[in-house]
């Protein structure tokens, strides 16, 4: 067992020193089956963990699955609001997140007060929030959606209702297009996909010109009027795994490549480029945060735990529930 001198505490997890011998991928299935724990991953975080992890997926898909499993600990690798959203569908559950500050570009856009403030400013509107969001915004919320359900949930609004949509201001104009509704949108974005540059996107499919550009619909406007197919990341996946091409550019978080290739290994996957060549624009570097290191370090300590305010658990479960019910 890891003797407590070699931890050294650093950016808001337990770092463990170089000279520590350990073999992290066992003793990560040694604690998770000591402590009954449960291990999810997002498509975004390194292969090596997506690879030991219990489940894969879109953050409301893990939530949903291990709010179905009998574990008592949920370990959440991806970023704070996905185990904020985890422990608002397990209030009864522990969860834990490798390191606390893995946030989210898109979450950070929406402050809870000043989106209450807009709410306030457009009264007798029905709210629909996207599902990355913090529990606070999920709390002044009517209805949650996902990139997946985004259409069928707007489209579920009565037509003489006006609709608020934050706080992705790409997905929002996106489904007001695909809807024809009308919405006030918020001025939020990722910053992952809204960097994706459409010029890098163009010579790459000049250099390869029977490849299919597949874009997550955070995109920007050009990047989806150029694509072949929009969807959310599991869709982009199953695309790849059901289409007849053999080339894909991909403009979402390369994190999903890893998942692309273990179940369509034949088809050659492309990651788009972001604007600026300098810096790993098209990488989210909050997802990359998590690491092996931190996976067991986080499940040795049982820290950072995550806790949601009970009347703002129980106000944020609610829109959840309604999404759940329409879909």
């Amino acid at each position: 067992m890891l003797n407590k001198f070699n931890e050294i505490k650093e950016n808001g997890f337990i770092k463990i020193k170089e000279n520590s011998k350990i073999d992290f991928i066992k003793e990560i299935a040694r604690m998770k089956k000591e402590k009954n724990a449960v291990i999810l991953a997002h498509y975004y975080v390194d292969g090596s963990i997506q690879d030991i992890a219990d489940f894969v997926g879109d953050s409301l898909a893990l939530s949903q699955k291990a709010a179905s499993t009998d574990a008592d600990m949920i370990v959440f690798v991806g970023v704070h609001f996905m185990a904020e959203t985890a422990k608002i569908l397990s209030p009864n559950k522990k969860v834990i997140l490798p390191d606390l500050n893995a946030g989210c570009s898109l979450a950070d856009s929406c402050p809870d007060d000043k989106f209450e403030q807009f709410i306030k400013l457009h009264p007798d509107h029905t709210v629909i929030s996207y599902v990355n969001t913090t529990a606070k915004v999920k709390a002044l919320t009517d209805i949650v959606c996902t990139s997946s359900n985004a259409k069928k949930i707007v489209n579920s609004v009565p037509k003489g209702k006006k609709i608020i949509f934050g706080p992705d201001r790409n997905l929002g104009n996106y489904v007001s297009r695909m809807t024809g509704r009308e919405m006030v949108i918020w001025d939020g974005a990722c910053h992952v996909h809204n960097e994706f540059s459409l010029e890098g996107i163009l010579e790459q499919k000049k250099q390869n010109p029977d490849a299919k550009i597949i874009a997550h619909p955070e995109c920007p406007k050009q990047i989806v009027l150029v694509a072949d197919y929009v969807g959310s990341t599991s869709g982009l996946i199953n695309y790849v795994i059901e289409d007849d091409a053999k080339t894909f550019i991909v403009a979402t978080e390369p994190g999903v490549i890893h998942e692309m290739k273990k179940v369509a290994p034949t088809k050659f996957l492309i990651p788009a480029p972001g604007d600026d060549a300098e810096c790993a624009c098209s990488e989210c570097e909050f997802m990359k945060l998590n690491s092996i290191e931190k996976l067991y370090s986080c499940l040795f300590h049982e820290l950072p735990e995550i806790k949601v305010d009970k009347e703002i658990r129980e106000k944020a479960y609610k829109p959840i529930k309604a999404m759940l019910d329409l879909s």
